[in-house]
């Protein structure tokens, strides 16, 4: 009988695992999370500097006035 309860939780488990979306992890990058942009060098008007990228390019982003 404990068996049973077990073999029932396994399918519970697999319901709930087919139910579910499949998650593709994309690499974080938080430039693009920033709406800037990676730019070899400085940062040139009309954009400044809010960063780092991952290949070591300046994250620049757009200045915008209100």
């Amino acid at each position: 009988m404990r068996i049973l309860y077990q073999l029932l939780v396994v399918l519970f488990l697999m319901l709930q695992g087919a139910a579910g979306k499949h998650f593709i992890p994309r690499p974080f990058n938080p430039c693009a999370a920033q709406n800037g942009r990676c730019v070899p060098g400085i940062c040139r008007r009309p954009y400044y500097w809010v960063g780092t990228c991952s290949n070591g390019f300046s994250c620049c982003r757009r200045y915008v006035e209100v």
